[in-house]
């Protein structure tokens, strides 16, 4: 009997061969939106890994919204083709059925950021910095910039931005889109009362909070073709007082599906640093567990899900319906292959890399002191 971590799951129109899925993680590696030579080797190689989906990075829908210099966008024709070139070289090394997808993104009061190995922090004025947005003017951190908050064309640009980027993921050929709602990001500050205290119809109640991010969900799958699914990552949680809760994730993740989502990532945290998160292995897994309760939504857990038994049982118990695969994935891209091997499958290597199945090749014992 096949391990539940490599059934087939349908995906809106989608039929993916697992349930083992690459979630987007950020390689800060773009110019001005247009990705290059590090994606171009670095998708292929995750494209190889068996995985059922892969997606690309939080990717700009504007360039404001870019969380770094570095960050992809898809807001031009010259990100469009860069994007293009590198989905057909991951197509090209691709394991049969992989199916590709792209988290399209607004950093919101977060944006204008320096790479991780560059502080974290927030740009200088001599870095380049450029002016944020948010649903408010109040600024993500001590020491950040206080951001703007969006007026009514304010609210429509980023609208229209996020289907312009849709219908730019969909003329390059992706499979799927996943919206990003999490993190403290743009959609995920106008769900929070902690973050939105607007006094207009796009604050105050939960329905008022979430009014803005269901807006731009129902245009984006306005934009794309049938033959596409969309979804989004939501947040569980937001880890800190008077923030959003497990009730608020069910309530966006119902009103996802009513318009027409196929699946959510479940994650949790981002919004402020204040943020007490008690990580651990699978620490997300409940979230998504409460909202796979409530809908009928496919529920993909995410966080700290590393070794094969643990993330069989997640599926296998009913938990979620699928998991993300993140840093584990990028320690080791064949993280799939072993796992098909710990649950007695069959992996989907490359026939070039067939000699290194475990039935062929046992492998070598590395002496001591090696």
């Amino acid at each position: 009997m096949t391990a539940a971590l490599f059934a087939p799951m349908q995906l809106g129109p989608l039929t993916l061969p697992n349930r083992v899925a690459v979630p987007p993680m950020c390689m800060y590696s773009a110019c001005d939106g247009s990705v290059g030579d590090w994606h171009r080797a670095h998708l292929p190689t995750l494209a190889m890994s068996g995985a059922g989906l892969v997606t690309v990075e939080a990717t700009g829908v504007e360039r404001r919204g870019r969380i770094t210099h570095g960050c992809p966008g898809l807001y031009s024709d010259d990100n469009e083709r860069a994007m293009r070139r590198a989905l057909e070289s991951a197509r090209a090394f691709a394991a049969p059925g992989t199916a590709f997808s792209i988290q399209l993104a607004h950093a919101g009061r977060k944006a204008s950021a320096q790479r991780p190995w560059e502080g974290g922090g927030p740009l200088a004025t001599d870095e380049d910095a450029w002016a944020t947005v948010a649903p408010s003017a109040i600024p993500f951190a001590e020491g950040w910039p206080v951001p703007q908050a969006l007026d009514a064309a304010g609210l429509i640009r980023v609208r229209e931005a996020f289907a312009q980027a849709a219908r730019r993921a969909a003329r390059i050929g992706f499979d799927a889109v996943e919206l990003h709602m999490a993190h403290g990001y743009l959609l995920h500050a106008f769900c929070s009362p902690l973050s939105n205290q607007r006094a207009d119809g796009y604050g105050g109640s939960r329905e008022g909070r979430m009014r803005f991010p269901l807006e731009v969900a129902r245009a984006v799958a306005q934009a794309l073709p049938p033959s596409m699914a969309w979804g989004a990552r939501i947040t569980g949680k937001d880890w800190i007082e008077g923030g959003l809760t497990e009730a608020d994730a069910v309530a966006l993740a119902q009103a996802l599906e009513e318009a027409g989502a196929s699946f959510v990532c479940v994650s949790s945290g981002g919004l402020t640093p204040q943020a007490r998160i008690p990580t651990g292995p699978g620490y997300q897994v409940h979230l998504a567990e409460a909202v796979k309760r409530a809908t009928s939504l496919k529920v993909r857990a995410v966080g700290l899900i590393a070794e094969a038994d643990q993330a069989n049982e997640i599926v296998a118990a009913g938990r979620a319906d699928w998991v993300a695969i993140g840093r584990a994935i990028l320690d080791d891209p064949r993280w799939p292959w072993r796992a098909a091997e710990a649950l007695g499958v069959e992996a989907r290597r490359p026939p070039q890399y067939a000699r290194a199945a475990p039935k062929v090749w046992r492998g070598a014992t590395i002496p001591k002191g090696a």
